[in-house]
């Protein structure tokens, strides 16, 4: 196992025992609280709170001090993900059902809430402010706030881009940037703050997170359509039957001739398309050089999510966000 693997799965741990308190299973009623942790007992790869509490650590401070503000991101990620998959209507997260599979919508909705209002209550309750200024607590409250609306403006755009035909590529970019990069951004912003950051520190750190998470989204949407399916845990191909106007499905439908632009057009958004058809479609997005160009963007955001680390000192903690970045663009998953 690599360094980073091994310091990954060390912070899931203490990530993941924090959250066993704060969201215990023995709470009444039950039936909430084990809806609410589902997805998280499935697994999950944990990167944002490994960037709150590396992000802390490259600026000297304590990983204890961002611990909190650490699995509070993770739940808030959590959120989001259960009520993204009723707004999909995915059957599957994480290889396991959905909540809303399991047990129902309503409750899926609240237990969905419950853990937004958990992120708030774990980073006020445990968060000590006799080793953190009360001042760059509320920092961090504020950061948490302004990156769950722009969570929310990201979805929305991406719900209204299916019932739109032709999406460009600026408008795909600030979509995720709210959707997926806001969350990244803020990990490794809380992080900086956590540990005593200047502001200039802070600014870097955020910069390296937003370039992160605009890669990861767009690796994400590349493995959507070309992953093995046993290691995604999700159907492949989903994201052309729900008509999502991944990077890919813009650059493909620009470059697309007349006919190649129907065929696309004519399988995306189409809950009844056939195995055959989505595959067809895949194999056309790709023929028309749309991957390759995907993973190109993509890289380039990775480095410049590197390049906004170069002035922080070197040591363990850099070159482990360092290598984070590699790995959010080589994963199979």
């Amino acid at each position: 196992m690599s360094r980073l693997s091994t310091e990954i799965t060390d912070s899931a741990q203490k990530v993941d025992k924090f959250i066993e308190q704060v969201v215990s299973l023995e709470t009444e009623p039950k039936v909430l609280y084990k809806a609410a942790r589902h997805i998280i007992d499935a697994g999950g790869k944990r990167l944002r709170p490994f960037l709150v509490l590396k992000s802390c650590k490259l600026v000297g401070g304590a990983e204890q001090d961002a611990l909190a503000t650490a699995a509070s991101l993770e739940l808030l990620h959590t959120f989001t993900l259960l009520h993204d998959d009723i707004m999909d209507q995915d059957e599957k997260r994480r290889g396991v059902p959905s909540v809303h599979t399991k047990w129902g919508v309503p409750i899926a909705i609240v237990a969905g809430d419950l853990l937004f209002a958990k992120v708030y209550e774990a980073i006020t309750k445990h968060t000590d402010p006799k080793r953190v200024k009360p001042k760059r607590i509320l920092e961090v409250l504020q950061q948490v706030t302004k990156a769950t609306i722009e969570l929310c403006e990201g979805q929305t755009r991406d719900m209204l881009f299916e019932d739109k035909e032709t999406v460009s590529e600026a408008e795909y970019l600030q979509m995720i940037e709210g959707k997926t990069a806001a969350l990244f951004e803020t990990s490794a912003r809380c992080g900086g703050l956590l540990g005593g950051a200047n502001k200039t520190q802070v600014k870097r750190l955020g910069e390296f997170g937003r370039f992160a998470g605009l890669a990861f989204q767009i690796i994400d949407d590349v493995l959507a359509l070309t992953a093995d399916e046993k290691v995604l845990k999700k159907p492949v191909g989903n994201d052309i039957r729900e008509g999502k106007r991944t990077l890919m499905v813009v650059y493909a439908l620009k470059k697309a001739s007349k006919s190649q632009r129907k065929q696309i057009l004519d399988t995306l958004g189409n809950q009844n398309a056939s195995a055959e058809q989505i595959k067809a479609t895949i194999a056309l997005i790709d023929s028309l050089g749309a991957i390759d160009y995907a993973k190109k963007v993509a890289d380039r955001y990775i480095n410049k999510s590197k390049k906004a680390l170069a002035k922080f000192a070197d040591g363990a903690d850099k070159e482990d966000l360092l290598s984070l970045s590699d790995l959010i663009f080589a994963r199979q998953h």
